[in-house]
């Protein structure tokens, strides 16, 4: 380490991020720059501190032993800077700022969206950048600012608070339920027909929540996207699993044994401790909370997290329930 006086924080931001995304691209892509300079910028610092900070290989970079400690100081570092800045920021008393939130496409596009016209006239100067992925979203990793769960994650430096919870029952389009016949118990589900998510490409098993209330449905319709499976349904593709949200006010979706079937998904709001106290995520996770516990559609019975007569299994010798 014969030149460490003359480390260097854009270095080690580098290293951060292509330790964190597996490859020079994932970090010029994050840093907005070519990959050029990202190599260049690795290849400093660890000239700077004479060690080799990767394993290299066709799929890409793997921090080795050095490496790995190296990350833990660059993390604290990362986090002091943060803090730093948010300080120099935040010193005008003016919430103001970009936040970027996480979470899964249908809350975020049939809930979240419509509802942040709200926090913007609260504060004119706050921006919110609403990201929305299949996978879970790592605020330790920096994806985000703030990442809305239906589960609750695990994390060394993150703070998660329980907001809410929704609801799912089934749907159906009028001209299917005309065709195939309204269902007056869990039994007859036997011969419908299902649109729910592609298996394999599920990322998170929080939505598997078909699996709650049906084992072995027959499926006419798969999609990884909740609003397309929706959209199926209303169409007469067959029946889905909704979360209360996603059908609050629509008529061309009909509830099907909702006083037999249901099952229920927590929300849970999750930050990094850097940021927990920063004000414009404050004022960004204020809004969230204060949103989910005033709407009755969010605030859903958690006494039992299953509501059924029974659950439904295609092959009749199969038990009944599920544990």
């Amino acid at each position: 380490m014969h030149e460490f006086n003359s480390l260097d924080w854009d270095d080690l931001k580098v290293f951060l991020q292509a330790a964190r995304g597996g490859s020079l691209g994932s970090a010029a892509k994050r840093l907005r720059v070519d990959q050029s300079t990202i190599s260049r910028r690795i290849a400093h610092l660890e000239s700077t501190l004479g060690a080799a900070l990767f394993e290299r290989s066709p799929s890409g970079l793997r921090v080795n032993e050095v490496g790995e400690r190296l990350l833990c100081h660059a993390d604290r570092i990362e986090s002091a800077v943060i803090a730093m800045r948010e300080e120099v920021q935040s010193g005008g008393g003016r919430t103001a700022g970009r936040v970027r939130l996480g979470t899964m496409e249908g809350i975020a596009s049939l809930y979240l969206a419509s509802r942040f016209s709200a926090l913007r006239r609260q504060h004119p100067g706050l921006t919110v950048e609403l990201l929305t992925s299949p996978q879970a979203v790592s605020v330790n990793r920096r994806e985000a600012d703030l990442f809305l769960s239906f589960f609750q994650p695990r994390g060394q430096g993150m703070v998660s608070e329980r907001i809410g919870c929704f609801q799912l029952g089934l749907y159906g389009s009028r001209s299917y339920l005309e065709r195939e016949g309204m269902p007056e118990k869990p039994a007859e589900l036997s011969r419908h027909s299902f649109v729910t998510y592609i298996d394999d490409l599920i990322q998170l098993d929080s939505v598997r929540w078909l699996d709650d209330i049906i084992r072995s449905p027959t499926v006419s319709f798969h999609s990884n996207s909740m609003i397309a499976q929706m959209n199926a349904a209303a169409g007469g593709l067959g029946l889905v699993l909704l979360p209360s949200f996603a059908v609050a006010g629509r008529d061309d979706l009909i509830a099907v044994l909702h006083d037999k079937l249901s099952t229920s998904r927590e929300v849970w709001i999750n930050v990094h401790s850097d940021l927990q106290f920063v004000p414009r995520i404050r004022a960004v996770s204020g809004f969230l909370k204060a949103t989910f516990k005033s709407d009755p559609l969010m605030q859903a019975d958690t006494s039992g997290r299953k509501m059924l007569d029974a659950l439904l299994v295609t092959d009749p010798a199969a038990p009944a329930l599920q544990d």
